[in-house]
């Protein structure tokens, strides 16, 4: 009877567990995260003799450089001002910052062809100066630099092993995050008895 009672009893709290807290879809959440690390903080502070207000002198100096300098950052544009003239400007300035440009060779070119800013009348539409062959390479370059950037740059989320997969490919497993969110909690106990077997007929 004693065993029963025990194995009633964890039956009981796992079932418990289960009705109360559905499983993280991302891994961790940040509220417990946030709590962890103000423990692991806390005991460091403890051991220093420091309080919550001094928890910035437990930053090394690389750490402290690294958030000053992530504060420091302009703010990405948000919104429609990803589109606006401005920020289409400020990232051709950012392009063109490292192209050195020749002025004597440029006003050289402007001199020696009297219709170097061409009119809509002109008759030489079409016509192009020479252009050496270094300066097209370092074109060639930078466009390559740029794609080599951009594909470094990914936000790509990690795929999480400890996760059931219930997915046939990305754009399914996108879907079925969005319905989760919305109808995870009216679904969870349907979910944990086909998971225990509770659900079907004999």
């Amino acid at each position: 009877m004693n065993e029963a009672r025990k194995a009633n009893q964890t039956a009981m709290v796992s079932e418990k567990k289960k009705m109360e807290a559905p499983s993280e879809s991302r891994g961790i959440s940040k509220q417990k995260w946030l709590e962890d690390r103000k423990k692991k903080i806390g005991k460091l502070l403890d051991a220093n003799g420091l309080d919550m207000t001094t928890a910035y002198m437990l930053d090394t100096q690389e750490a402290a450089e690294a958030k000053y300098k992530k504060w420091e950052k302009d703010p990405a544009p948000f919104g429609w001002d990803v589109f606006n003239q401005k920020t289409l400007y400020n990232a051709y300035k950012k392009r063109t910052k490292n192209v050195d440009v020749d002025l004597e060779e440029y006003n050289k070119m402007k001199e020696a062809d009297p219709e170097f800013y061409r009119e809509a009348s002109s008759l030489q539409y079409g016509k192009a100066p020479k252009i050496s062959e270094d300066k097209i390479e370092r074109m060639v370059k930078e466009l390559k630099d740029r794609d080599e950037n951009r594909k470094s740059f990914s936000r790509r989320r990690r795929f999480r092993d400890e996760k059931d997969i219930d997915s046939i490919n990305d754009r399914n497993e996108h879907f079925n995050k969005k319905i989760e969110r919305a109808f995870g909690k009216y679904t969870l106990e349907i979910k944990n008895n086909l998971e225990r077997g509770t659900a079907l007929p004999d």
